[in-house]
């Protein structure tokens, strides 16, 4: 199918990356996003080798590179401060780094430009309101009603809206819903120490990473029990993100010091979703998050949603009909993200005692092993 006319929900990475890989096809686009402000967190994102593989095949590969700082290694550290490994991580793009931090306003800034330049409308503060799908055949189309009163037909819809995703309530109202984990993630901002050219990543019952994500800065991410999923108020936030890591190694004690701004902490309740059945129905699909939310544990959630762009774009570009391509891209899609939703929940329930604990440099190899391979 070419020259399609298709609606995207959600101006995150899924729906900008469905955006370009979309756009680069030759269909016309237009994405909503329900934040009048585009706003995004001002902490950082791990992106991974089979990530800066789908970056090449979007196109956007240097552009992204430039905004980022690219890494090789993992290092792992004993809840003491010992290093006891330095793992290498392999390229899957010949002669760019393995992996890459990047703060995920420059990353959306990168992603967003490429949208735009390839013809993409973006529309801020806009929700649909009402999905009419009038039928799966070559005639077929979605009318869609926007929150500002204006209404459109589209070819196809993507939801690319999130975890809490209302276009997967409004096609698939018996789908699975986002679960909490019994754990949260805290993240914050410090500037880089020259000598910080990997990700850290140090075991314990509060996990914590350092990730380089620019010639000048890092962050900082903590996994957390959270029983009950206990609310925390913006103000005291820093207090909060310091108490979590007062029993953490020395150099990350040392570190914690320096959390002093409430306004800096990014605190998330950690939720996971897998949706097992069809992921679409008619000529409305689903991509990302809305489908199969992760937790943060192998770092490959933005990962998962940047690749079912591309795959959603081929199948599109491969088929006669929506709803077998579809079918083609779930099919494509399902296993690998099912193994990541699932191996991360294994890890967050082995630190907080719900399950086995998992060995995370063990289970590392093994997911690099997995997503390097093709999409």
């Amino acid at each position: 199918m070419h020259d399609l006319n298709v609606l995207i929900i959600g101006g995150g990475i899924g729906g900008l990356s469905a955006a370009i890989a979309l756009g680069r096809a030759g269909h016309r686009l237009t994405v909503i996003e329900r934040d009048p402000e585009w706003s995004v967190y001002g902490v950082g994102i791990i992106q991974q080798a089979n990530v800066v593989r789908a970056m090449d095949q979007l196109g956007v590969l240097d552009a992204f590179l430039d905004a980022a700082c690219g890494f090789d290694a993992v290092e792992i550290y004993l809840p003491s401060g010992e290093r006891v490994a330095r793992v290498p991580a392999p390229s899957l793009v010949p002669g760019k780094p393995a992996n890459v931090g990047i703060g995920r306003r420059a990353l959306q800034k990168v992603l967003g430009d490429s949208a735009k330049a390839l013809g993409a409308a973006i529309r801020l503060g806009v929700t649909a309101t009402v999905l009419e799908d009038d039928g799966a055949d070559d005639s077929g189309g979605v009318a869609v009603s926007f929150s500002d009163g204006s209404a459109e037909r589209f070819d196809i819809v993507v939801g690319a809206d999130g975890v809490y995703s209302q276009t997967r309530e409004a096609i698939l109202p018996g789908a699975a819903t986002p679960e909490f984990t019994g754990q949260g993630v805290w993240r914050y901002n410090f500037p880089r120490p020259a000598d910080l050219d990997a990700l850290h990543v140090y075991n314990g019952p509060v996990g914590v990473g350092l990730v380089p994500m620019s010639a000048e800065g890092m962050y900082l991410f903590a996994t957390s029990p959270e029983p009950g999923n206990p609310h925390y108020p913006r103000e005291g936030l820093a207090a909060a993100m310091r108490g979590k890591l007062a029993n953490a190694a020395p150099q990350i004690r040392a570190l914690a010091e320096q959390i002093t701004d409430d306004a800096g902490v990014v605190y998330r309740p950690l939720e996971g979703l897998m949706v097992h059945g069809p992921w679409h129905k008619g000529r409305v699909v689903l991509l990302g998050d809305a489908v199969h939310a992760t937790t943060p544990h192998l770092g490959q959630g933005a990962g998962m949603a940047i690749e079912d762009a591309l795959v959603l774009a081929e199948e599109l570009g491969r088929s006669d009909a929506p709803e077998a391509a579809f079918a083609a891209y779930r099919e494509r899609r399902y296993e690998r993200c099912r193994y990541i939703v699932e191996k991360s929940l294994e890890i967050c329930h082995g630190q907080i005692g719900k399950g086995p604990q998992v060995d995370n440099h063990k289970a590392t190899a093994e997911m690099f092993a997995v997503v390097s391979q093709a999409i």
